[in-house]
């Protein structure tokens, strides 16, 4: 099984890719495109746009403040992030390429070399170190550039979730399932049974009866 340490290399890797799919294909949507309801219940394509943003800008925080040697929270608070994605949610084609964009040059260059022992300072995501933070990043913009373009011209699908994604994504998910049953227990495509996981409709629907899920793991457990 593969450690923290083991995947970070991959996960700069995989996320930069990410963002850059995500940014090529928010560059061909339109504005009813942005307004229009993504995925995820309640929320516009704009609202995950500006969810990735936020939790971009979140993460890039905390591996300034490890530089610094200092341990700061995520976010302020859950109603400081929410307010931020409501007010995100809006912005323009241009203004969501603009954000995205100076992300991706912030985090080019804020984020470690792959072997700096600095992914090992502590930070404030989930009490651990800040290579928890880029399997966080590296989660998030990989899912959520699937929620972004669903239903558009420009869809970015479930198999651009490499294998690696994949089995991370399942051992992190795990702690979703009741107790008494792991993930070995669902049947169905490795992949399909992934997507599931994250509470997203599977490209084919897994057989039998499934157990209910539990909440997405929060930053702070």
């Amino acid at each position: 099984m593969s450690t923290t340490a083991d995947l970070v290399p991959h996960a700069l890797r995989d996320s930069a890719a990410g963002l850059d799919a995500l940014v090529s294909a928010v560059g061909h949507l339109t504005a009813e495109d942005l307004a229009g309801p993504s995925t995820l219940e309640g929320w516009t394509r704009g609202h995950v746009l500006s969810h990735v943003a936020g939790v971009g800008a979140a993460l890039l925080g905390q591996a300034r403040a490890a530089e610094r040697g200092e341990v700061v929270p995520v976010y302020a608070s859950r109603a400081a992030r929410d307010a931020a994605i409501e007010a995100g949610s809006g912005r323009t084609l241009d203004e969501h390429l603009e954000v995205l964009s100076r992300l991706r040059d912030d985090l080019s260059r804020t984020w470690p070399a792959p072997a700096s022992p600095l992914w090992d300072a502590p930070s404030g995501y989930r009490d651990g170190p800040l290579s928890g933070c880029v399997l966080a990043w590296w989660r998030e913009v990989r899912i959520h550039a699937v929620d972004a373009t669903s239903g558009t011209a420009e869809p970015i699908g479930y198999g651009t979730w490499d294998d690696t994604l994949c089995g991370h994504l399942r051992a992190f998910l795990a702690v979703r399932l009741p107790d008494g049953v792991v993930v070995d227990d669902i049947a169905g495509d490795p992949r399909d049974v992934t997507v599931w996981l994250a509470g997203r409709v599977p490209a084919t629907p897994l057989p039998g009866e499934l157990p209910e899920l539990g909440p997405w793991p929060t930053s702070s457990r």
